[in-house]
């Protein structure tokens, strides 16, 4: 027993002394700068700002800090399926696609850093290619050639995709990536709405002058985690707006509304389409703020999209909607639903509940609005 341990010892600063050598042999590339990589096309380039070594157990380990676009995709609506069409197609349906999302990020010239469940983490050295591939991503989930062919969706149980967006340093260790812009990202997909994609603004920086119209500015979102608001772009693409359109019916056949009218307490604010998105929630720098211990500092978000305000829920309790003369009440839970005449809104707690923070809203043409707050709802 004693010999092995001596040869085992042995061994181990043989191994440690090789990796020495290796270690200080990159450390003299990297100070070279006849190593530099060549930027690919586009102009954008992965930053080779560091690269180190560390030893575990005899055995070489790379680190590198790279400056790329950090983009996060997750599925919704999965639960449902596996509830509807049983373990065994669901699984097969949701395999298949994130497989497809997998390689629509290779095709846009992405690494596919790692796939989680329902989701996938890449990264792309430039935000362009990013966008891209989150486009596509949006229209590949939306065909038909994604399901097995032997399988129908059932009603309602289409999934969702949620996109996250973020550019910034990372670093690159053993297979994944760490840092802000990786954190940022991730967080984003709890602020995202079906078929969503956000942006910091970060990404839009690194864009082309010419792409940066594809998105438009929401707000400085409190992400978990994080001390300092984050300032967020969503992206509107013909593609993604015919497909809430389609999720919602032909909401283009009556008039649009102009406006929408919240009240809660005493606060009675009437919000135009042009000044959308209004953030509903806790915090002090919320749109239209809401100070219950019961809602989230961000809750919900009201946009403009297709012509119709869309309400989605952003919390981790719910977000609740019960519409004038109407006794069922809509339960979102990171889900997304059209605004329509007047009714209230409950904030973590269903409007059933009397103690319930609600919000009464009413959707207006201004040529109709009333000087005074609607009748009670």
């Amino acid at each position: 027993m004693r010999g092995l341990l001596q040869r085992a010892a042995v061994q181990r600063q043989r191994n440690l002394r090789r990796s020495r050598k290796l270690w200080t042999h990159l450390d003299n590339v990297c100070a070279s700068s006849k190593m530099q990589p060549a930027p690919p096309p586009g102009g954008a380039f992965f930053r080779l700002s560091t690269l180190d070594c560390d030893f575990d157990h005899g055995l070489l380990r790379m680190t590198r800090t790279l400056e790329c676009c950090v983009l996060f995709a997750d599925l919704r609506g999965s639960t449902g399926l596996y509830e509807s069409l049983g373990n065994a197609i669901a699984t097969q349906w949701v395999t298949q696609s994130i497989s497809m999302l997998g390689q629509v990020v290779v095709a846009c010239g992405g690494t596919l850093v790692k796939t989680l469940g329902d989701g996938l983490m890449a990264t792309f050295g430039d935000a362009a290619s990013a966008v891209k591939a989150s486009i596509d991503m949006h229209e590949a989930l939306s065909s038909s050639v994604l399901h097995p062919s032997s399988v129908a969706a059932p009603p309602g149980r289409a999934l969702k995709l949620q996109i996250g967006l973020a550019y910034g340093e990372v670093v690159e260790m053993a297979g994944d990536c760490f840092g802000d812009a990786v954190n940022v990202a991730a967080r984003l997909l709890e602020h995202s709405g079906d078929n969503e994609t956000l942006a910091t603004a970060t990404v839009l920086a690194a864009l082309p002058a010419y792409e940066r119209g594809q998105f438009r500015r929401l707000d400085h979102l409190q992400l978990r985690g994080r001390v300092e608001p984050v300032e967020v772009h969503i992206l509107e693409t013909q593609q993604l707006t015919d497909m809430a359109a389609t999720t919602f019916g032909d909401i283009m056949a009556t008039p649009e509304p102009e406006g929408v009218r919240l009240i809660w307490l005493d606060v009675n604010q009437v919000f135009a389409s042009s000044s959308m998105p209004v953030i509903l929630g806790r915090s002090t720098q919320a749109t239209y703020c809401i100070d219950d211990t019961r809602v989230s500092r961000s809750h919900a978000r009201i946009d403009w999209h297709g012509g119709a305000f869309q309400l989605s829920d952003l919390s981790y309790n719910g977000t609740y909607v019960r519409f004038t003369g109407e006794t069922e009440v809509v339960t979102l839970r990171r889900g997304t639903c059209t605004l329509h005449g007047s009714g209230v809104v409950g904030l973590g707690t269903s409007p059933s509940d009397p103690t319930a923070p609600c919000v009464r809203f009413e959707v207006l043409r201004f040529a109709e609005t009333s000087r005074h707050p609607p009748s009670q709802l």
